[in-house]
């Protein structure tokens, strides 16, 4: 007790705050968030599992290159239709600005990629729509370089395969972005008559125009789990049928329940699945499940 009573003081413990310095000490980009489960993730390992959460199964968004690396034969990919630039024809305010800042940030021309690979060693065409540049939205090139794709499918007699994501079509282009809709839809019908496969697989999200047409005009309609698909806002539709949709209204499980979809697949089967299809459909192919 008598010692205790002349001991000096323990100090108290306070919270260290980092420094500016110390908190820069920690590389940007080496831990992610899932937005679903709000795990923290390191991002290496995020990229290895297909940005594939590995706690919850929620489907991080990828960019085109990404799918083309992991959909595709490595060493197989021929990009198409680089050159193609979109204009202006309504003298959008920025619009050309914007544009280029996204070609800049994206490495693409447009908000699609375009051409040919190989999946398993089954030869396809192939067109990959990006979120990162204008929402994926669909402008005159994104359509025309679709519609260029679907041609060259039906030229060299193999399967079109194409993964969907937009926000619609591109308001800047008007009536031009629009007429997109009926242009791809009447490529796919030709190659459709003319005995070509079509695979569609909807990504989060696809929307607008684009589920309104080419998303929707596959022989084969596929999702990843959870994309958001539809058309009109959730909200838009509320207050015009004057009723309280579903909590799981334009998901792509919803879809599936109400006949939309074929399949929901996982993004670390989604190649092997489609190897599968695609062999279903090949002359003398062997199938294997």
């Amino acid at each position: 007790m008598l010692k205790d009573f002349f001991s000096k003081p323990k100090k108290r413990k306070y919270a260290t705050i980092p420094s500016e310095a110390a908190k820069h000490d920690v590389p940007e980009g080496i831990m992610s968030k899932c937005p679903n489960c709000r795990k923290i993730l390191y991002t290496k390992e995020l990229q290895k599992n297909l940005k594939v959460c590995m706690h919850c199964g929620y489907h991080h968004p990828m960019n085109a290159y990404e799918r083309v690396e992991s959909f595709i034969d490595e060493g197989t990919f021929k990009e198409f239709d680089r050159h193609l630039q979109s204009e202006n024809p309504l003298n959008f305010p920025d619009y050309l600005e914007k544009l280029k800042k996204d070609q800049q940030k994206t490495k693409m021309n447009e908000a699609v990629l375009t051409g040919s690979g190989n999946v398993n060693d089954i030869p396809i065409i192939l067109a990959i729509m990006d979120s990162t540049f204008r929402m994926g939205s669909m402008g005159s090139v994104v359509g025309e370089k679709i519609t260029r794709a679907i041609e060259e499918a039906d030229k060299q007699g193999v399967p079109f395969v194409i993964f969907t994501a937009s926000g619609g079509a591109r308001m800047q282009e008007a009536v031009l972005s629009l007429m997109q809709m009926a242009k791809t839809s009447a490529a796919l019908k030709k190659f459709s008559d003319n005995g070509g496969l079509a695979l569609s697989i909807m990504t989060h999200p696809t929307t607008g125009g684009v589920s309104a047409s080419f998303a929707s005009l596959g022989d084969y309609n596929f999702a990843e789990p959870g994309a958001l698909i539809g058309f009109a806002g959730r909200r838009i539709i509320e207050q015009t049928v004057r009723e309280e949709l579903p909590e799981d209204f334009q998901t792509a499980e919803y879809l599936l329940k109400h006949g939309q979809l074929d399949a929901i697949i996982d993004r670390l089967e989604l190649k092997d699945t489609i190897t599968n299809v695609l062999e279903i459909h090949k002359q003398a192919g062997e199938i294997i499940w």
